[in-house]
């Protein structure tokens, strides 16, 4: 398990829609997730978020200049640290040994 979100939203996905219907081309099956995705994203509260819709969430986020609850969550780590605020690089490898 590498990310949680990806993780619930894909099981969600699978148990409600790809399970659940048999598509009768790649047209069908574009317009039928993409219809999923929007009440997805649109109609249904998640509990994470404090029961709000993820479009709700967002607009807030925009209209507040807010950041992301835990977005350490989000982002993969980097292979090494970046260097302190106003080291070059070429100072921080010398001093690094």
């Amino acid at each position: 398990m590498q990310n949680g979100f990806c993780e619930s939203f894909n099981g969600r996905m699978r148990d409600e829609l790809l399970n659940e219907t048999l598509f009768f081309g790649l047209d069908h099956a574009r317009t039928t997730i993409a219809e999923w995705a929007d009440d997805y994203n649109r109609s249904r509260p998640h509990s994470a978020i404090g029961y709000i819709t993820p479009a709700a969430y967002a607009a807030n986020l925009t209209a507040t200049d807010d950041r992301l609850r835990n977005p350490d969550q989000l982002r993969r780590s980097s292979v090494a640290h970046p260097a302190p605020y106003g080291v070059k690089p070429a100072e921080a490898l010398i001093a690094a040994g």
